[in-house]
């Protein structure tokens, strides 16, 4: 059977429902469990993808309760060069990143040993070492956990999409609607929330499996300590005579690749574009004076704002479950 619609098909009917069938059988390796400050990484082996989606499927089951359901309709906003971000109605696109979906599939026809082939691969946030989303945010939603995962705190996002601006793979993606912003600046806001891959961080953080990863039935994925998935992607990249990228991109990822062919092949392989990241090369952004000053003046800022905005977020939650 050809990788393709046919495969893709079989696989969510078949192999891929007995897997999430069987998850809760799956948890963290033992050498994650109970290690809250490990820095965690991901190690995703292109050769093993078959495009079978069952990772996005899984995503979108696991974090449904978290997408946004925005109010409308929506405020003017000024400037009105501050537009409209609205993937309410188009929830079922899973062809790229939206806030409704976190992680897609990527194509790549390529040549590998003198014959075309396609390459597929799951996308999503990298979960930088040193994020400038979280660096960066003047609100201090965006923040790196001890464990490497980088989230988006959705009470306090207002929305601004600094995250976006600054993510070498504009990964977050904005709902318009939902958020803090309706309830202090409805029209000078930043016009709604930020929405990205969090690693499932809470299932992580019991000791389970993110859950794209604990239903993919080739394995594809698989998370540990940073430094031991590291040196699994060196290891195959040298059996296999193979490439790596994540390990110094952005100074460092917690998101690493490995690939049977060059990642610039690849690159100019994929469709590229808004919620379809690349795969070029990229240099430490937070290395750059100019980042790391803005990051210091942020700082301390931002924890105040952080701080400001929880309690503005749960005073308005008391309010609305008093009615």
């Amino acid at each position: 059977m050809e990788k393709g619609i046919s495969r893709r098909s079989f696989l969510k009917s078949g192999l891929a429902a007995a897997g999430a069938a069987a998850a809760s059988t799956v948890a963290l390796p033992e050498s994650v469990k109970g290690a809250k400050e490990t820095e965690l990484a991901t190690l995703i082996d292109i050769r093993k993808c078959i495009g079978c989606e069952a990772c996005v499927e899984a995503c979108r089951d696991v974090n449904a309760g978290k997408y946004p359901v925005p109010s409308k309709p929506y405020p003017k906003m000024y400037p009105s060069s501050v537009k409209v971000s609205d993937w309410s109605g188009k929830k079922d696109v899973t062809d790229r990143l939206t806030p409704y979906n976190w992680v897609f599939i990527q194509h790549a026809q390529v040549v590998l040993k003198g014959k075309k082939e396609e390459l597929t691969f799951p996308r999503r946030c990298m979960h930088c070492q040193n994020p400038p989303c979280a660096d960066l945010c003047p609100w201090g939603a965006a923040r790196k956990l001890d464990n490497g995962i980088s989230v988006i705190h959705p009470d306090i996002c207002l929305g601004g999409s600094k995250c976006k601006d600054v993510c070498p793979w504009k990964i977050p993606q904005r709902q318009t609607g939902v958020g803090l912003y309706l309830k202090i600046l409805p029209s000078l806001g930043g016009n709604g929330v930020m929405y990205k891959c969090d690693r499932c961080y809470e299932r992580v953080a019991k000791g389970e499996l993110p859950a794209c990863i604990e239903v993919c039935p080739e394995k594809v994925q698989k998370i540990g300590p940073r430094e031991e998935i590291l040196k699994e992607a060196k290891e195959i990249a040298r059996e296999i005579g193979g490439y790596i990228y994540g390990a110094d991109e952005n100074g460092g990822t917690n998101t690493i690749y490995v690939s049977p062919v060059p990642f610039e092949e690849l690159n100019k392989a994929i469709e590229k574009g808004d919620g379809k990241p690349h795969f070029k090369k990229v240099a430490d952004s937070m290395a750059h004076v100019d980042n790391l000053a803005k990051a210091m003046v942020i700082a301390p800022f931002a924890g105040l704002a952080a701080a400001a905005l929880k309690m503005v977020s749960f005073a308005s939650k008391e309010k609305e479950g008093g009615k």
